[in-house]
């Protein structure tokens, strides 16, 4: 069985004072357990701070970024996998939609983000997705499949998979109030399952393929409830304690 994972993305969101009530209220909510994974995902300036809050709890941390050379450099404003490492991260997440579209980051670059991440001992969280004009011209098997194979296709890439995590984010529906319906975001979410499982039937069966997509706790149940969704990798919603705990007890 999968455990499920319900993590959340605080993208340029937060200051001292609201992780401090977000990270409490999370800790007072989640003191009993859950059978859920849980991360959060601050932005890279409160890491430090966020990992002193998560101490005595069983939320687990990671990066929105990281950088994709494998060593400490001259790479002005980036950050190294072994920073993230140094400050407790077990996660990290690539090739959000965000970095692709805003910040042009290629399936190439996000595959070397991916080998970079997994090389370094974390577990990176490979976002995929299509836009809305993609999906209503039927393009959205294909695009999933391009940026699946982005990785499947390096050397090791799809052994990586069994101890990485993907997460299916239709941008259409990224803070746009609008949800995949859970058929929809189950048809993905096979696809990509059965992709993997073109390479190795075993490695398809243990990775975690989250939903991302305007999850909250009204919604969540019923997404999670579909037999290839494993949690979900959620954004604004991560930000509201009451919102977030009924995401993380939905799973």
């Amino acid at each position: 069985m999968r455990q499920p994972l319900v993590a959340g993305n605080w993208k340029m969101n937060g200051s001292k004072e609201s992780i401090q009530a977000l990270i409490g209220g999370l800790k007072a909510g989640l003191s009993s357990g859950a059978d859920a994974e849980v991360v959060v995902c601050p932005p890279a300036i409160y890491i430090s701070e966020t990992k002193v809050l998560l101490e005595e709890s069983s939320i687990v941390l990671g990066g929105q970024n990281l950088c994709d050379h494998a060593e400490q450099g001259a790479f002005t404003g980036e950050i190294a996998a072994s920073m993230l490492l140094d400050f407790g991260c077990k996660y990290v997440i690539v090739g959000h939609s965000e970095r692709r579209a805003l910040y042009g980051e290629t399936d190439a670059l996000v595959a070397e983000k991916f080998r970079v991440a997994y090389d370094a001992g974390l577990k990176p969280i490979l976002c995929v997705g299509e836009l809305l004009e993609e999906r209503e011209s039927g393009q959205t098997e294909a695009v999933v499949a391009r940026q699946l194979d982005a990785v499947l296709n390096m050397d090791g890439g799809v052994a990586a998979l069994a101890d990485s995590v993907i997460a299916y984010e239709p941008v259409w529906a990224i803070g746009t109030g609008k949800t995949a319906s859970p058929e929809q975001a189950q048809d993905v979410h096979a696809f990509i399952r059965q992709r993997i499982a073109e390479k190795d039937s075993g490695v398809a069966a243990k990775t975690r393929i989250l939903y991302g997509g305007s999850v909250k706790a009204g919604n969540a149940a019923e997404l999670f409830s579909k037999s290839d969704i494993d949690g979900g990798l959620v954004g604004g919603a991560s930000l509201i304690v009451d919102e977030f705990l009924g995401i993380c007890r939905a799973s």
